[in-house]
């Protein structure tokens, strides 16, 4: 049972630090603002108890208040933020609260399935609307009729079946697949997603209309790195809910243990913290964690995102003795930052042959990948090396058929058709695979290979 804990403003600096209270009062307060304040903290552990949301920082005090605010409602909700902060967690709290918490919740990560199953899943189908379509069927939106839908991922809709979710949104009405007559639903929509919907209408993706609507009330989500305070409570919940469900006890964790697991930087998050602390639990049983118990990725606080070396190229040494490789850089960038302006690429290309030509480079726009890899620029996303899928140009010649290169007057379509071809020869035309090795969606693969017009 957590009990509130109250500071006193002599000490409210010290305890900030410590992100240790749960309300301060002025010490000339009298009995009733003592009754205010831990009325405000019980009504904090309810609803932390009803939306299982666990915080005690300003950041994830704000979304509690946040969602207290708007779950009456019944306008569309959109939270953002990265993969694993708990996205689905505020999207239950937000029903929990609301007046339709009697009736369905239900979920759908729009990712993981299929343009065809996506639409079917969601408006349901008449009999013989398509193959294997043998009986009627009713969608996600009739069944949640008078609850919440949470679309997850929501990013990742293909444009034909946002066309259809507008029209739920404006008209509360929508055509099974195959069907003629509209149904009518009484349905609040939830939706998440990890992207940036802005630039996916900037590019096409996203339809504007529907972002608009979608994003009527919106609550983002802090990373765990931006509330480390938090990590002790969120560890705390997790280790009861694993020894309960294995029926095990569980001694603790050693404060030198627990000073490594605040300091890393979770880039996975709440869903990482989580996966670890079960982990723990079930290895280490009935004794206390200690350092030596935490994997060695977490107590070096880093994770390489480049731990594969380049073949057939050559390591650039920047001033610092590190490592990096500059044009090999700027193809991953522009394969995953395909939003950005064409004419800034191709400066930035320049600059980066600049430097090269130069051995000089700009230590502002280096920042750590880890102990593996070399330096790269500062708030750039870069997946998983693939080994041979992009290559810098050896003597201009290419050693075989695998590898992309950018030459002069590529635009950045040019690489990501290249790169998809590439990936799908390496996969032997097997989509799901070539998918995951470029760090993207099938679905969004599909699109692309479409949009390209390639022969697979």
């Amino acid at each position: 049972m957590h009990l509130p804990v109250f500071a006193v403003e002599p000490v409210v600096d010290e305890a900030q630090k410590l992100e240790c209270f749960d309300e301060v009062f002025d010490e000339t307060g009298d009995l009733d603002d003592v009754v205010l304040l831990c009325s405000r903290a019980i009504e904090r552990q309810r609803l932390r108890s009803l939306t299982g949301i666990v915080g005690q920082t300003d950041a994830m005090r704000q979304v509690l208040e946040r969602v207290v605010q708007i779950a009456p409602a019944s306008s569309t909700v959109l939270v953002t933020g990265e993969s694993g902060t708990g996205k689905e967690l505020v999207a239950r709290g937000i029903h929990a609260l609301s007046p339709r918490r009697h009736k369905p919740f239900i979920g759908v990560n729009v990712a993981a399935l299929s343009e065809t199953l996506l639409e079917s899943e969601l408006f349901g189908h008449e009999k013989g609307a398509f193959t294997g379509a043998i009986d009627s069927r009713k969608g996600l939106f009739e069944l949640a009729d008078g609850g919440t839908i949470f679309l997850d991922e929501l990013g990742e809709m293909p444009l034909a079946t946002q066309t259809k979710l507008l029209r739920v949104l404006e008209e509360r009405e929508f055509h099974r697949v195959g069907g003629e007559i509209p149904i009518k639903v009484d349905v609040r929509i939830l939706a998440a997603t990890n992207q940036d919907l802005r630039q996916l209408v900037s590019i096409g993706e996203f339809r504007s209309d529907l972002y608009f609507r979608i994003n009527v009330l919106g609550i983002e989500l802090p990373a765990l790195r931006e509330r480390r305070a938090d990590i002790p409570l969120l560890i705390e919940e997790f280790v009861r809910d694993v020894s309960d469900q294995n029926d095990q006890a569980f001694p603790g964790i050693s404060p030198d243990a627990m000073k490594i697991l605040v300091d890393y930087s979770w880039p996975g998050n709440i869903r990482e913290l989580r996966n670890l602390v079960e982990s723990m639990v079930v290895l280490a049983p009935r004794r206390m964690i200690r350092p030596e118990d935490i994997p060695e990725e977490v107590q070096g606080g880093k994770v390489s995102l480049l731990p594969v070396p380049l073949r057939n190229s050559e390591d650039v040494t920047a001033r610092s003795g590190s490592s990096v490789r500059p044009e090999l850089e700027f193809v991953f960038r522009t394969l995953v930052e395909l939003r950005v302006d064409m004419d800034d690429l191709r400066r930035d290309f320049e600059a980066y042959r600049g430097g090269m030509a130069d051995g000089e480079f700009t230590e502002a726009l280096l920042g750590s990948v880890g102990t593996e890899g070399g330096p790269i620029s500062a708030g750039i996303e870069i997946p998983a090396y693939v080994p041979g899928l992009v290559e810098p140009v050896v003597n201009d010649e290419l050693e075989d058929q695998e590898v992309v290169v950018y030459r002069d007057g590529m635009t950045i379509h040019d690489l990501e058709s290249a790169a998809i071809e590439v990936a799908l020869r390496k996969a032997s035309g097997n989509r799901r695979k070539a998918a995951e090795s470029l760090g993207i969606g099938e679905r969004t693969l599909y699109r692309k290979i479409s949009r390209y017009g390639l022969d697979v």
